[in-house]
């Protein structure tokens, strides 16, 4: 009787493990699923900086840059992308501004980005180049 206790006990769990797992094409669908999650790319991004503050939205209709005192706004344009890297790492945007002067935002994934002044954690750090001007900060998708 001992003999018969550990077989029929492994065949009921073995029986029951069956019947809770999904099917293999239950299982296709969500290796698609989380596929298709992993290769989307954020396209719109709030991007912004404290001390002196400044922010950065990034849209399709176009990129604006802003502070307390002023803002500038620039036509979309298709990021540059960091070579044999995801798409969703790294992007480069050149904005073109007055005077021919050329304006650079470095938008990168990162584990965690702090703006120093609330506990929010963003999932992008950024930094934003204008002229001699160097601003750094953080980002998340619009």
């Amino acid at each position: 009787m001992k003999r018969l206790i550990a077989p029929i006990l492994l065949m009921g769990i073995s029986a029951n493990l069956l019947a809770n797992t999904p099917s293999n094409a239950d299982n296709s669908k969500l290796l698609v699923a989380q596929a298709n999650n992993r290769n989307r790319v954020t396209e719109e991004f709030i991007v912004s900086g404290t001390e002196p503050f400044w922010s950065v939205t990034v849209s399709k209709k176009g990129i604006t840059y802003s502070t307390p005192e002023s803002r500038q706004s620039f036509p979309y344009v298709v990021p540059l992308q960091a070579s044999g890297r995801p798409v969703d790492l790294v992007r480069v945007y050149r904005l073109r501004g007055k005077n021919n002067l050329t304006n650079t935002l470095v938008i990168k994934k990162v584990a965690s980005c702090s703006d120093g002044m609330s506990d929010i954690k963003y999932p992008y750090s950024a930094i934003y180049i204008s002229g001699n001007t160097v601003l750094e900060g953080c980002a998340r998708p619009k």
